[in-house]
């Protein structure tokens, strides 16, 4: 009987430390020598504070799993990876469950799409053409509070982190003054491993801590958007909180929970991702001036620059699969009940879909990049983003001369969502 590969202790523990994702060279360097050897490996449970699990390193493979919905579940076991003693407390705090929340990562067929088709129309590009002036007047807001805080400024604090925010509050129709309270929730959910993005004020939390960061952020978007529910039920607008606030599911109307978890995967999920994609774009053609005069000269190249930007910064950093029944992936046996992280970091810097997958090349074709997912479970905002994107760079270009690098940046401790938390330029007007 053939050894299964195992990562060394060393390896399995950088795998699942947030420190590692800020240390993006290093980590892109583990994660070639793991793929390199073996694109599916066993972690082993490191120090007895995890459960086993297989990593998931390859470009085809995590197509694969991705694709495969009826052999590879986000139920019943938690879809982020987690330590034991988080799972152990989200299951005492929703009554058995491993998901704090219960949205559209967390379901499996058939309720997946049931739940899904409810918004999917209102994210397709018809009709998110009929808000973009909308969104085009938040980017030139944006871009007008930029120019007047340079020529020095911190790109993600002024600008790709506040706009995508903005965004997609209006379309949940949460008011702006409500807004820095959403920023808040946002940060403590998916950046509760970072001191500098979770709004603790602790510079070293513990696990149980982290855990108990993220619950209480749930129990306030609860808390809050229930309010948001029974004021949409009253006076439906067109956004997309009217449209889950009313909908009926098998005859139904969604419970507490399942509309609690849609308004917080919108909200969370559709506000750091573009902003961790617009600040990666913005720091590759700061240092590259050729690059920006060429798409400030030709802005047919955007495109190209906003889908090579969600590659290669790869927001969403992991998934964790089920495995339903025993099979083969990537040359290994899986057996059913195995946990699986599926790292879109990692493939989508794989050199055998990808030449070069470090560089940033606006002009990479074909670029089937798998940091929207991909199968059933692809990302629902993936046109918004792209459109979020395109017009935000649109009115950056229009109004900026030249961006240069001001100091250095810093990408965020965490394991799931991460990207740049700070990334200082310098600005010249046109």
């Amino acid at each position: 009987m053939a050894s299964v590969p195992t990562l060394n202790a060393e390896d399995g523990r950088a795998v699942i430390d947030p420190a590692s994702y800020a240390d993006w060279d290093n980590l892109l360097d583990r994660f070639d020598t793991i793929r390199s050897q073996s694109p599916v490996v066993r972690v082993a449970g490191v120090d007895d504070v995890h459960r086993p699990f297989w990593l998931v390193t390859g470009y085809d493979e995590v197509m694969q799993v991705s694709k495969d919905n009826a052999t590879y579940l986000n139920n019943p076991q938690t879809v982020v990876f987690s330590l034991n003693e988080g799972i152990a407390f989200a299951k005492a705090m929703t009554g058995g469950s491993e998901h704090m929340v219960a949205s559209l990562v967390t379901f499996d067929a058939p309720i997946h799409m049931k739940y899904r088709k409810l918004t999917q129309e209102w994210f397709m590009p018809k009709n998110l053409r009929t808000i973009e002036g909308e969104i085009r007047a938040i980017a030139e807001r944006t871009v007008d509070r930029m120019l007047a805080a340079g020529p020095d400024i911190d790109f993600v604090k002024q600008v790709s982190g506040p706009y995508p925010l903005h965004v997609v509050m209006q379309i949940l129709g949460v008011p702006e003054e409500d807004e820095p309270r959403m920023l808040m929730l946002t940060q403590q959910m998916f950046g509760g491993q970072d001191e500098d993005l979770n709004q603790s004020g602790m510079a070293a939390m513990t696990p149980e801590q982290i855990t108990q960061l993220v619950a209480g952020a749930v129990k306030d978007f609860e808390a809050y958007f229930a309010g948001i529910t029974a004021e949409k039920r009253v006076n439906p607008t067109s956004d997309v909180a009217s449209t889950i606030a009313n909908s009926v599911v098998d005859g139904s109307p969604l419970n507490d929970r399942d509309m609690m978890g849609y308004y917080i995967i919108l909200a969370a999920a559709g506000h750091d991702t573009t902003s961790a994609s617009t600040a990666g774009a913005m720091m590759a053609l700061a240092h590259d001036p050729e690059q920006f005069a060429r798409v400030k000269a030709d802005r047919s190249l955007l495109a190209g620059i906003v889908e090579e930007a969600i590659r290669w910064t790869s927001p969403v950093q992991h998934f964790m699969r089920t495995v339903a029944k025993d099979t083969q992936l990537g040359g290994q046996e899986l057996k059913q009940g195995d946990w699986l992280m599926i790292n879109y970091v990692a493939a989508n810097h794989d050199p055998s879909q990808f030449e070069d997958p470090r560089r940033f090349d606006a002009a990479r074709s074909p670029n089937r990049h798998l940091a929207f997912g991909a199968g059933a479970h692809q990302c629902l905002g993936l046109h918004l983003a792209r459109l979020e994107m395109r017009i935000l760079f649109e009115a950056l270009l229009d109004r900026i001369e030249r961006v240069e690098p001001a100091g250095e940046a810093h990408r965020s401790k965490s394991t799931f969502v991460g990207g740049l938390k700070s990334l200082p330029l310098r600005i010249t007007s046109a």
